[in-house]
């Protein structure tokens, strides 16, 4: 890309007005966490989302791999652009008028900036155009179709600027070309007017049909949908992609959407126009619809933009066509939603009816779709019920086709205590709710499933934790050596979580301070020296040394004295972790208990002791699950606290 060198009064601009939560939002999906937000880094693979944005610092960091930076170094590093290219930009993006050091350079700019600025004008003339023709004599079928058959007040017309294309082949063309004089090029280059094949002249695109204008994220209008008013194909026709519009990254209605979006912290996706129009009269505002292409990533990054929940419910028509467009969606942003960094649910209305024909044919439609909303079920429960649709497990060909099918989907699943969940409820809907047999399907799920990390990489995953605690050790040892006015709180940690040193030479070290403060006059006084002093003369009349532990009674004063200030929080990450790492253990030793009891489906067990005990220690490991899972979220939370300020 040959780009221009830039003035600085330009550079300076572009740094003041840039927002780095606007920018890496488009990239990353962002959820608020306290006063930041927080998503997977794009800069390395990780499941555990540790990549952090400050919008009070303007400044993002990720603390798994240590990139870190401003709104500019983030899209330098990811597109891998030079400084001057990615100010360029921005200041397109903002709308920053652009100062170049050279008069030809600046020439070239304001062209480029001059044609989309051009093609807003005249797609805003050509709708003013089409809504003066909806009430025009030869609007008047148009007109009677939106209030009578689609039931629209007169204010919702108006409020989404519907408009009427007259069926003349060159009604437009004259209108803007030979009456307005715009360049032939431009009134083409907006998608209003298409050449003749026989090279003879132009065409209007739209002829006697109902217009939809669509805008952008701004509200300015950048393209048309538009409807039929006969039995023509296609039913349903939009503007060519152009300068100004790309389908596949616009959704109809965010524009009037974002705030009720923002404020209600959930969106509704539909299919049609009309269904967002209709929603947006009876006061269901946080709606959009994709515009006929399958829903994208790009247009679901948008919408989680403007609900910190990432609460997203699709709406698609429920006939056989809708069913397979709420398949493809899900299996566009597949990658996103089985993460777990979505909150997607599947609304079907009764009876087969779209949105539109769901309000207009009930008389609390406000009330009764709300409901429905509130009650959708969650992606995955809708995909499993999808699958049990004519299908009777009662049949063994069929009910090895669901199980297969199940498997399939508890395979996607990174979510380990998400897995643990559905295997439960497709144990339940397999066993048809018998509570004997249910134990027997869950069993035979696990089998079937492939092995988790846990199983998989036994070894890994210890020396991991193994590395955790003892890093959470260390820092709780070091602080209660050097800075005795911690002690009393990492004392009643210790005892309130019933937590205690695990590795060996740690263990030893605790043991010895709570000997040497049983015997000091001042335990907890402000002088750290006498306990430490003390306990180097132990350590040295051991006849066998402990190792790793003399590191500890040395001090980074510059360091530790710059962390002093957050100690209480690097204190509650640390008992985190220990805490964490003691289930973790606990729910494994759980896991080996019960497969190792070597249930077979459909075989019994040898006695009722065999049953309980295998209850037991998978009740008890499901248990465990949720509680690291909760750990989890407390010690990013935690990390977030001590790193984001």
């Amino acid at each position: 890309m040959d780009v221009p060198r830039l003035h600085p009064d330009t550079l300076e601009e572009v740094k003041q007005r840039v927002d780095i939560y606007d920018v890496i939002s488009d990239y990353v999906v962002l959820k608020k966490q306290g006063k930041d937000y927080v998503g997977l880094c794009p800069f390395h693979d990780e499941k555990t989302p540790s990549f952090s944005v400050s919008p009070t610092k303007q400044f993002y960091h990720c603390f798994g791999c240590g990139e870190g930076g401003t709104a500019i170094k983030f899209l330098m590093e990811l597109g891998k652009q030079s400084f001057t290219e990615v100010i360029f930009e921005l200041a397109k993006r903002y709308q920053i008028p652009i100062k170049t050091l050279e008069p030809e350079e600046r020439q070239e700019l304001q062209r480029q900036l001059s044609l989309k600025e051009q093609l807003y004008e005249i797609i805003s003339l050509t709708s003013s155009f089409y809504q003066h023709a909806l009430y025009q004599p030869q609007g008047e079928i148009a007109l009677n179709y939106l209030k009578d058959k689609r039931q629209l007040k007169d204010e919702t017309i108006q409020k989404f600027e519907l408009g009427y294309a007259p069926s003349g082949w060159e009604t437009l063309y004259h209108y803007l070309v030979e009456q307005k004089r715009y360049p032939l090029t431009l009134v083409e280059e907006a998608g209003l007017i298409k050449p003749r094949k026989n090279g003879s002249g132009y065409y209007d695109q739209f002829r006697d049909r109902l217009m939809i204008p669509i805008r952008d994220i701004q509200g300015r209008i950048i393209a048309f949908g538009s409807r039929t008013l006969e039995n023509e194909e296609p039913k349903y026709l939009n503007s060519p992609e152009t300068p100004l519009f790309n389908k596949g990254s616009i959704l109809f209605g965010l524009d009037i959407a974002k705030n009720t979006i923002r404020s209600l912290d959930k969106v509704v996706v539909v299919e049609g126009y009309f269904d967002v129009i209709k929603l947006h009269e009876v006061g269901i505002t946080n709606t959009v619809a994709s515009l006929g292409t399958a829903f994208s990533q790009t247009q679901l990054k948008q919408l989680l933009r403007y609900t910190e929940s990432k609460q997203v419910i699709f709406n698609f028509d429920a006939d056989k066509a809708g069913i397979k467009a709420t398949q493809r969606a899900i299996k566009e942003i597949e990658s996103l939603i089985y993460s777990g960094q979505v909150q997607l649910k599947i609304l079907n209305l009764p009876d087969g009816k779209d949105a539109d024909e769901f309000i207009t044919s009930h008389s609390d439609s406000l009330t009764n779709y709300q409901k429905l909303i509130d009650n959708a079920p969650l992606w995955l429960d809708w995909q499993i019920q999808q699958l049990l649709v004519g299908k009777d497990l009662k049949k063994a060909n069929e009910f090895q086709e669901v199980t297969k099918q199940m498997i399939e989907l508890l395979n996607h699943l990174s979510d380990s205590n998400q897995r643990t969940y559905y295997i439960n409820y497709c144990a339940e809907i397999l066993s048809q709710s018998k509570d004997r047999s249910m134990l027997f399907y869950v069993d035979n799920l696990y089998r079937q499933l492939k092995k988790p990390q846990l199983v998989n990489k036994k070894f890994s995953v210890n020396k991991v934790e193994d590395t955790l605690l003892k890093e959470a050790e260390e820092t709780l040892l070091r602080i209660y050596l050097h800075f005795p006015e911690y002690r009393s709180e990492i004392l009643n940690h210790l005892e309130e979580k019933d937590l205690v040193f695990s590795l060996s030479n740690h263990r030893f070290l605790w043991q010895q301070i709570l000997e040497i403060e049983e015997k000091l006059e001042r335990p907890d006084n402000q002088e750290s020296n006498q306990l430490i002093y003390q306990l180097q003369e132990r350590i040295l009349q051991l006849s066998n040394p402990i190792n790793n532990i003399n590191h500890l009674f040395r001090l980074n004063e510059t360091k530790e004295s710059e962390d002093r200030e957050r100690f209480s929080l690097v204190i509650n990450a640390a008992i985190i972790s220990m805490e964490k790492t003691s289930l973790e253990k606990y729910c494994r030793y759980c896991y080996e208990k019960y497969m190792n009891l070597n249930i077979k489906i459909n075989v019994p067990f040898d006695s009722q002791e065999d049953f309980s005990t295998f209850q037991y220690y998978f009740t008890e490991h499901r248990l465990s699950k949720q509680k690291i899972m909760k750990l989890e979220r407390l010690l990013t939370i935690s990390q977030l606290d001590i790193y984001g300020g």
